[in-house]
């Protein structure tokens, strides 16, 4: 199993990470495609390429195509996310705050998936 090979790759300094991957994803109460489709994302978001080859075969072999797509779509609107409030946050001047994000998410309104 590729998450074996994950967690064994970790190093002993990061055991509570290595604990946590295997709990979060071994114990979750998440069905299958929710439980996937965020070890996914959380994958594709850790910008680890690693972390990604690991997880991504086992990912996508449990979701369904809509919910693979879907997982995909949420990393970008993350990363989007991430990138555009945190920069505005570290910006001096206080206007920034002010604009208008004007960012599309589309995906958000439509994500052909429950959006739970």
């Amino acid at each position: 199993m590729a998450l074996d090979e994950l967690k064994s790759a970790i190093p002993d300094f990061a055991k509570d990470l290595k604990l946590n991957l295997g709990s979060v994803i071994g114990n979750s109460e998440l069905p299958q495609q929710q439980l996937w489709g965020t070890v996914l994302a959380c994958a594709i978001a850790s910008r680890s390429p690693k972390v990604l080859r690991e997880l991504e075969p086992e990912a996508k072999a449990n979701l369904s195509a809509e919910a693979y797509t879907a997982a995909k779509s949420a990393a970008a609107i993350m990363a989007m996310n991430n990138v555009f409030y945190r920069t505005r946050h570290l910006l001096s001047d206080p206007e920034y705050g002010n604009l208008r994000a004007g960012l599309r998410m589309n995906v958000i309104g439509k994500p052909d998936v429950e959006k739970v």
